[in-house]
This record gives structure tokens, C-alpha cells and sequence, in this order.
């Protein structure tokens, strides 16, 4: 059946700039430590041999001692860019939004929310060849917090929503290609496999190549107008059945449509998730607040240059409000 976005994410009007409520954050630069190793020098008498095997082997540090979130069911891993030793500065970061990775199809209601593979690779080797590594929202709280090393070069993370099924047959060959991985929320009903959801397998899929499954909810509701015990099942209950399901952590939450306020933030935190993200375009860095990260959305029609001048327009732009409704 044909794959059709019914669940758009409400974007701000072009030059939305909501009323700044924290001081604008500071783009920290990254340090980089040098290791250097001696020589051995003097004449030459007779050749050295029988060198043990493991003597040469340089200790790496991992990003941070929490395992990752896929340990449990692959042990196969998406090739990332070497990681620079010890801790680094806080680094902000944007975070990208997509929905279906196709083409609209004739009458979508929503044909903005439609990015073709073509111009999809053409945006991600634009941000490849900008500086830009792809990395997920866990490995940038852990830099945040931690100091932890982040790939070498610029961050940015790259979010699907939903869960439609062309995230993983267009979207998934073109960053496993590059080495990349991405985010996907998820939602757990309202988009089965037979109108252009994700299968269980090609979650799992997902998974093995590193992918980070977070969740906008378990049926993409209006969660500001919901009851406590609704905001329960629809923010708890959907983490808890992703964690048994697959077996990750399930750390952030993506608010559906974008909408929220103080009871939903409050059932979020309840509910053990470290943060979320909205539609409000913007960077994302160590001062903001973790519950109203920004997000920028990518529409169908983007080139690259176009989505590199969006990014960097976005950097200065004020921090999400408290709540966001329309």
C-alpha cells in the first residue's frame, strides 16, 4: 500500500522567533589533544626481533562507559569516524527532522513532509563535505555531561518520525554508506506495515546498524489535551513496550505535532525519558533545556546548499518556549 504521511509535525511560520527565555547559548570550540611517542635512537648492531604481538597496540577511550544501546541484539555496528581521546567541550549541535524518504505520492495532504532518496543523499553528502558527522542525541547528552569525545568533525543529528517504512528501505543504504546513523521516533500504532510502517524486523534492522530508537508516543496523539492517566499510556506505557520489545534504552521523546506544555513535560520526566525534541527550529546544546530541544525540518525540494544556509541561519534563532500548541 502506498506510503502516505498522515501525521504532520506543525511547523512555525517562516520567521517564527518565540520570546527568548534563557540567555543565548555560546557555540564552544573543540580541543584537541596531541600524543606523541619517542624514537629509538643509536647505531644499529643486529636487528631487533620478537616484538610481542599486543605491544604496539595504542589504548582507545570509549565515548562513555554505558553500553550501546544496540549491545543487546547485534553485535554488528555502523562504522563511525575515529573518536578524539579524552574529554572535549560541550559542542551545540543541530537536529534534523524527516518524515517519509519518497517521493509524494499525487494528492498527499502533506506533500512538504516528502523528501525523495535522490535529494536525500544529495542533503546528507552536503553536510559530509561542510564538516558535518552524524551522531545520535545520546552520544551528544554524553558530551553535554560528560565531556565525552564526539566523532571527529561537526555533530548533527539526523531524526526520522513516525516510523514509515522508507526510513529503512531509502534513507537507512544511503547513511549506512557514510558510515552514519540517525534516530528514529517511532510510534507503536496508527501506522502498521500494510499503509507504509516500519516491520518489527526492520527495527531490528535499524538497530544493528546503530540506529537509536526514541518514540513520538504510542499513537501520535494531541497530548495537551489528554488526561494524566491518558499521558500515562500514551508517553510511559509506549516507552515501556519499545524497552521489552527491543531491548534499548529509549531515552528521548519527540512531541507529536510538536505540542506541548507543562502537564506534558511533567508526564515525559515521570515517565524517566532524559529529554525530547520539538518543531521549533533552532541548535541544541549543553544550556539548553533538555525537555524543549529544537529541532529544524527538512521539507522535500531542499538542495544541499539550501539545507546548509538553513542550518546556519538557525544557529542564533531563540530556544523553544515553555509550551507550544498551534
Amino acid at each position: 500500500m502506498e506510503e502516505r504521511s498522515t501525521h504532520p509535525e506543525r511547523m512555525p511560520p517562516p520567521g517564527y522567533a518565540p520570546r527568548r527565555t534563557v540567555r543565548q547559548r555560546r557555540s564552544p570550540r573543540r580541543s584537541l589533544a596531541a600524543f606523541g611517542a619517542g624514537a629509538l635512537s643509536g647505531l644499529v648492531i643486529a636487528a631487533i626481533a620478537h616484538f610481542a604481538a599486543g605491544s604496539g597496540r595504542s589504548a582507545h577511550l570509549s565515548r562513555s562507559s554505558r553500553p550501546h544501546p544496540t549491545s543487546r541484539l547485534s553485535s554488528q555496528t555502523a562504522v563511525t569516524p575515529p573518536r578524539a581521546a579524552g574529554h572535549t567541550p560541550p559542542e551545540e549541535a543541530p537536529i534534523l527532522m524527516y518524515h517519509v524518504i519518497n517521493p509524494p505520492p499525487p494528492g498527499a495532504p502533506f506533500p512538504g513532509l516528502y523528501v525523495p532518496k535522490e535529494e536525500f543523499a544529495e542533503q546528507m553528502h552536503a553536510l559530509k563535505s561542510a564538516g558535518y558527522v552524524a551522531v545520535t542525541l545520546s552520544e551528544l547528552e554524553a558530551n553535554w555531561k560528560e565531556g565525552a569525545p564526539l566523532p571527529a568533525g561537526k555533530p548533527v543529528v539526523i531524526t526520522f518520525d513516525n516510523g514509515y517504512r522508507s526510513q529503512y528501505e531509502n534513507a537507512l543504504p544511503v547513511l549506512r554508506e557514510m558510515g552514519w546513523r540517525a534516530v528514529e521516533n517511532i510510534q507503536l500504532s496508527g501506522l502498521p506495515p500494510s499503509q507504509g510502517g516500519l516491520t518489527e524486523e526492520q527495527v531490528r534492522g535499524l538497530l544493528a546498524a546503530g540506529w537509536e530508537l526514541d518514540t513520538q508516543g504510542y499513537s501520535h496523539a494531541e497530548l495537551t489535551a489528554l488526561s494524566p492517566a491518558e499521558l500515562h499510556f500514551q508517553i510511559a506505557v509506549a516507552r515501556q513496550t519499545l524497552q521489552h520489545r527491543y531491548h534499548v534504552p529509549v531515552n528521548w521523546f519527540c512531541y507529536p505535532s510538536g505540542h506541548y506544555d507543562q502537564q506534558v513535560i511533567e508526564a515525559v520526566k515521570e515517565a524517566g525519558f532524559i529529554g525530547s525534541t520539538t518543531v521549533i527550529p533552532g541548535w541544541a546544546g549543553p544550556t539548553s533545556e533538555p525537555y524543549r530541544l529544537p529541532r529544524i525540518r527538512v521539507l522535500g525540494g531542499t538542495t544541499g546548499p539550501q539545507l546548509l544556509s538553513l542550518i546556519e541561519g538557525s544557529r542564533s534563532l531563540p530556544p523553544p518556549p515553555p509550551s507550544y500548541t498551534s
